[in-house]
This record gives structure tokens, sequence and C-alpha cells, in this order.
């Protein structure tokens, strides 16, 4: 075997190895084919780890350059494709040495003095899920305009609204919609709190009680941009909180994106019809060429079980661990990648289906609101405002309900002397009353579905989008 970066014949091991690995065990081991993910976030960890050295004279300042200039070309190397490292390397960390060492000859052996693979990863991991933080919540943000456009151009749209998925009283379709930016609003707060836990630099602690080369652990903390620093070091080397918080954050935004795709796909269903999807986001039967499908949200509701997973699978594999870095932390890799990838895959996409994909149909769902009970509870509120006590009021509501029924008929549709008949209190204004806009705009409440207070948010969410 060709000998590692330390020169031995044992591959990437020091010479206390005589022999290679087993070629199965060598690419079990191996964490190359995915952790190459890493690559941009391991040479910038890797510059301000030679500058730092060059700084507290552990190296000259001519060394430093060279370690940079020898990193930066393999910055290029890797944008035009010949940096391809295989198995040999192990991974992205012993890739990047042993080609600087083919670069630079000794030079490039003194670039690991003062850390470890172990803090070296855990950098590279931060900075890594640091900028993807920074791109999902640029994401969940386009989301949050795409609901507001569609908010705003339905502030008058009426929806049923429903408990126990029946039909319980009529909204203001922007109301509806403005739910499901506050849903996104919380998830982008949790991930800007995720984003303050992993802004916390790792490097020099080394392989577990840090190091006894004088470095500034301070100084590359700060170039490169982490807040502060790990102030244990088998803290530093052994915490995976971050990746666990990140995809237990990530697992909210997608069962957020999965309650609105399972809306959606009953929203465009022949039962529902309240919205129409367009051929930008749909695709056809195989076999049946009058269909049309919700490919978008069907697919966010299946990809949302995969992050779901994936928060379980960091879960078990950080329960046992003992202190300090144990070679499971390899597995918390393709789980992250998979998780950020997923998320953002799904918050783009229902992005592009809110802006594109689909378009609502108010003359259905002012149909829908007008065909059912969901006024009831406005007849017990307005023998409520007359002075009934609520629960006969709501005994009495029950009684005529289960009357309709029986007729076949709606509240609407009783003349005013049977509502007189059934009590003193009804006038001539409950009609009026029972109409499914009058219902919404009574809601006054704050926080309420009145059109005035969903106007009153929608110029709320408009500054916050402006200054987001």
């Amino acid at each position: 075997m060709a000998g590692g970066v330390t020169g031995g014949s044992a591959g990437t091991w020091s010479d206390r190895f005589e022999q290679g690995l087993h070629p199965f065990i060598e690419a079990f081991n191996a964490s190359i084919r995915f952790d190459l993910t890493l690559l941009q976030e391991d040479l910038d960890g890797s510059i301000a780890h030679a500058r730092m050295l060059a700084s507290t004279g552990v190296i000259s300042s001519d060394e430093a350059d060279q370690l940079v200039q020898g990193l930066e070309t393999v910055r290029r190397e890797a944008a035009e494709g010949t940096f391809q490292p295989g198995l040999a390397d192990e991974d992205v960390h012993f890739a990047v040495e042993r080609r600087l060492i083919a670069l630079l000859g000794p030079v490039g052996k003194k670039l690991h003095t003062g850390r470890s693979r172990n803090d070296q990863v855990g950098t590279d991991l931060r900075l890594w899920l640091r900028r993807r933080l920074d791109e999902l919540d640029g994401d969940l943000q386009r989301l949050q305009r795409a609901l507001f456009q569609q908010a705003d151009q339905h502030r008058s749209t009426l929806i049923p609204g429903y408990t126990h998925l029946q039909r319980a009283q009529p909204l203001c379709l922007a109301h509806h919609l403005l739910a499901y930016m506050e849903m996104l609003e919380r998830d982008r707060q949790r991930l800007r709190d995720v984003r303050g836990r992993v802004n916390i630099c790792p490097l020099g602690a080394a392989a577990l009680a840090g190091t006894p080369v004088p470095i500034d652990r301070r100084r590359t903390a700060s170039d490169l941009g982490f807040e502060t620093i790990y102030s244990n070091s088998l803290d530093a080397v052994s915490d995976r909180d971050f990746c666990v918080e990140f995809t237990a954050a990530a697992s909210l935004v997608m069962a957020h994106l999965s309650r609105l795709s399972e809306e959606v796909i009953a929203w465009a269903s022949e039962e529902f019809a309240f919205v129409r999807l367009t051929d930008r986001c749909a695709t056809g039967s195989s076999l049946m060429p009058q269909k049309k499908n919700p490919d978008v949200p069907e697919l966010v509701r299946g990809k949302t079980g995969r992050v779901f997973g994936h928060l379980q699978g960091l879960l078990t594999m950080i329960k046992g661990l003992p202190l300090a870095y144990n070679k499971d932390f390899q597995e918390d890799k393709e789980a992250l990648f998979d998780a950020f990838r997923t998320t953002r895959d799904c918050t783009e996409a229902m992005a592009i289906l809110f802006e594109e994909g689909l378009s609502f149909r108010p003359e259905r769902l002012e149909q829908a609101v007008a065909t059912d009970f969901s006024n009831a509870t406005d007849v017990a509120d307005y023998l409520v405002a007359r002075g009934v006590p609520f629960r006969e009021a709501y005994q009495l509501v029950g009684a005529v309900v289960r009357r309709c029924l029986d007729e076949n008929c709606l509240l609407r549709d009783l003349s005013l002397e049977a509502w007189k008949e059934l009590h003193p209190a009804f006038e001539a204004d409950l009609h009026e009353a029972l109409a499914p806009r009058a219902v919404v705009a009574a809601r006054r409440s704050e926080g309420g579905t009145a059109f005035e207070r969903v106007d009153e948010q929608l110029a709320l969410w408009a500054q916050r989008l402006q200054g987001s």
C-alpha cells in the first residue's frame, strides 16, 4: 500500500501499523464518498489554522503563506474537477492534507500541528451548517412571501373552517393562509436559535484534551466568524447536540409543510375542488388522461418521514456514547446532509407551488360556506347578545340543527316566524347575521378571522417581510 500522510507503509496511519486495512474494511471505514461535501469548509478552517500558527510563532509567515496558497490550489482543482480523492484518502481531511504534501513537500506536513481530525471535523460541520441555516432561512422566507401574496389576493375570500375534519365555522381564506405563515415564522426563530449554538468553535480542542502547542483558539474562531469557543475540550469534540437540534427544527418545518400539503391535496380533489393545479406543478396519469395529480404536496408529505427518521437516528447514535470522540460520529454527516437537502428542497417546492402551481376558486369556496351549518354557533351568539345564557342557547340551536337535518333544509331556510316560535329573542336581523360574510366579519376578537383583523395582520406581515 502507498505511504500515508506520515510516510508509513500502512496508508494513513503512523508507523505503529505494519499492515493495511482489509479492502472491505477500508471501504466500510471510509467517509470520503459523503464527507467531501465539507471540502470548502475544511479548506476555510485549514487556512485560518495556518494563519494562526504563524501568528503564534509555531510556523513561519512564509510557511503559512505556502500552506494558504496550497490550500487555495486545492480549491481551484476542486472547482476544475481535477481534485478527485478516492478510498485510500479515507476522508476529506486526509485527502486535503495528502494533496497539500504532494504540492508543498515537508511544509505541507506542518498544517496539522496543534489540531486533530476530531476538532477539525467538528469545525467543518459547524461551518457547513451555519451557511446552510442561512440558506434555509431564505427559502422559508420565500415560502412566506408566496403565502402572503395568495393571502393578499384573497383577503375577502371565504373558506370553510374545520375541526376534526368536520365543518366548523366559516373563515377568511387569508386568515387560513396566515396561520401557516405564523408556523413558518416559528420555524425561522427556532433555526436562528440553533444557529447561535452552532456558532461556537471547537478548533484547538485537538483530540480531546487540548494541545501543548501555543495556539490561539480565539484567533481562529474570530477569523472563521464564530462568536466564541468551547470552554471544555472534551465537550468540544464530542458535542453533536447541534446536529440533533437542527434535525429537530427541520422536522418541525417538515411537519408544517406536510400539514399544508395535506390541505392542498384535499383542496385539489374533486370532492373539495377549492383549488386548481396548474401544469407547472402537477403531472398526469399514464392510463387515465383526465387526471392531474398533486405530486408536489404528496412528495413533501412523503419526504417528511425521512427527516423524522434522521432525527431518531441521530438521537440513537449519541445516546450511549462515552466521552470523548467515537467513530459513531461518522454517522452524523449523511443524516445531517440529507435532512438539510430534503427540508430545503421541500421548502422550495412548496414556494413554487404557491407562486405558480395553484389557484384558488373563490366561487366554489363561496358556495361551500353557504351550504352547511357552520353558522350554528352564530345563532347561539345571537341569543347570548340578547341576554340568553349560552348553555341554553347552545341546546336550543342543537335542536334546531336536528330539525333542519330531518327536514333537509339549512338554518337560513327557516322563516322568521319559525325562529320566533323557538325563542322570542329572534328578530328580523337574524338572517342577515347568519350570512357567511357577516359570520366572518363578526369575529373581531384580536387574532380572529374578521376581515378588519385580517387586514391588520396583512399590514403587519408586509412590514415584517420587507424588513427581514
